[in-house]
């Protein structure tokens, strides 16, 4: 009778947790749209956009490291608190943006109005991700299940989001938009503080930097590789592709309708990535190979990309999206092994700071790939980003051959 309240207990709060980023990630991807087309439609070449990036995806390495040891000392409940309120502020912050400011100004007060909001995307992360590992416990075949669902759940929700961001930019105008997504999110903020136990997942935290990132071969190994694996994406997604898809004639409409149906496919692919894949009794035999067979199979296809664009294939505009279509399927398959596999390598009593270090390496991942993106595009258009991106991922498949198998706790 007590295990069923106990399995009953945790998937409520797993669903409540889940509801929770679900609010979030659609404020979040709206946001990544809004600026994107409001800037570009103001004249900022692809290099500045890709800088007004930059501080949202730098913030995330450190927000990572210090939520997980934040979410360890004080809950998760608590953090997850922290990052929706930071996310309103953020809101508020880039709201409060005038036409009359010069353009340094403006791009000066963007940049840092999106570094509040990077901090909390990765503050909501680490403690929502960390969650799953708490309500989860240590069964592999639901841990599996409940990873995958809230990974491609959350991405499907993401690319609601670009959509959303483009009606609301559209409708409402740039501030206005902000202030009703501000005003959404207190209410979940407000719904996470009244729903959720406040000490969910509190630990003993660690007492020393050396202790905090002391992490075992397979949390730095899996973080490793995703770094390149994000890097291989946001190379091209960021800045290249939308800004050669519309100076190829699409409108801005029809650009953040791709990069929608993009990453909801990629969310729904996620979701359902456990299917694809031949489980283990203890979490990692057919786990690990996989994670590299999949990171093998995805570095192939921009490399194809490329050698297309090089040789002057018709209807670039045409070939690269339904690309980078297979590209992204094979992606969520990849990226939903590499969340499940830090969960199985974390420790229990830890496991919000071993999450908060792999998405630490996460956000550096992005950063090097929203930098390479803006740069790539400037000096060698859409082929070199898929060039980068072809590098990237030999490297995420070259860590994965060292992954150990075991966890090694």
């Amino acid at each position: 009778m007590s295990a069923a309240v106990g399995t009953r207990g945790a998937t409520r709060n797993y669903a409540i947790v889940t509801a929770a980023y679900w609010g979030f990630t659609l404020t979040d991807g709206a946001l990544r749209m809004m600026v994107l087309l409001h800037f570009f439609r103001l004249g900022y070449s692809p290099f500045t956009l890709a800088f007004l990036f930059l501080l949202y995806e730098a913030s995330g390495i450190a927000a990572n490291l210090l939520g997980g040891w934040l979410a360890t000392r004080f809950g998760i409940t608590r953090m997850l608190a922290v990052g929706l309120a930071t996310q309103v502020a953020g809101f508020l912050l880039l709201s409060a943006v005038s036409p009359g400011w010069s353009a340094a100004l403006s791009v000066a007060w963007v940049v840092g109005a999106q570094g509040v909001c990077g901090v909390a995307k990765d503050l909501t992360k680490t403690a929502s991700k960390s969650a799953i590992k708490i309500t989860a416990g240590e069964a592999s075949g639901r841990l599996f299940r409940w990873v995958a669902f809230f990974t491609g759940s959350k991405n499907a929700m993401k690319g609601l989001g670009f959509f959303l961001g483009g009606v609301l930019l559209e409708a409402l105008g740039f501030r206005a938009a902000l202030w009703v997504m501000a005003a959404a999110l207190s209410l979940v903020l407000a719904a996470v503080l009244l729903s959720l136990p406040p000490l969910m997942g509190r630990g003993k935290a660690s007492r020393s930097a050396r202790e905090l990132f002391g992490k075992s071969r397979g949390v730095n190994l899996i973080a490793a590789a995703r770094v390149f694996l994000f890097g291989a994406r946001d190379v091209w997604f960021v800045v290249g592709l939308p800004v050669f898809l519309y100076a190829n004639g699409w409108s801005f409409t029809m650009v953040g309708g791709f990069l929608a149906v993009w990453t909801i496919g990629y969310g729904l692919v996620q979701a359902s990535s456990p299917a694809m894949v031949r489980r283990s009794g203890d979490g990692l035999s057919a786990e690990i190979p996989a994670a590299r067979h999949w990171s093998l199979m995805l570095a192939a296809i921009p490399v194809g990309l490329a050698l297309l664009v090089l040789s002057g294939a018709p209807r670039p505009d045409l070939v690269i999206p339904l690309g980078l279509c297979v590209f992204g399927l094979v992606f969520a398959v990849n990226s939903s092994l590499h969340s499940y596999l830090v969960l199985a390598y974390a420790g229990s009593e830890k496991a919000a700071e071993d999450v908060g270090f792999y998405y630490a390496a996460n956000a550096a991942g992005r950063f090097s790939g929203t930098l390479l993106s803006g740069l790539l595009y400037a000096g060698g258009g859409i082929a070199a980003c898929l060039i980068g991106s072809a590098l990237m991922l030999a490297a995420c498949w070259v860590v994965t051959l060292a992954l150990p198998a075991t966890c090694q706790r």
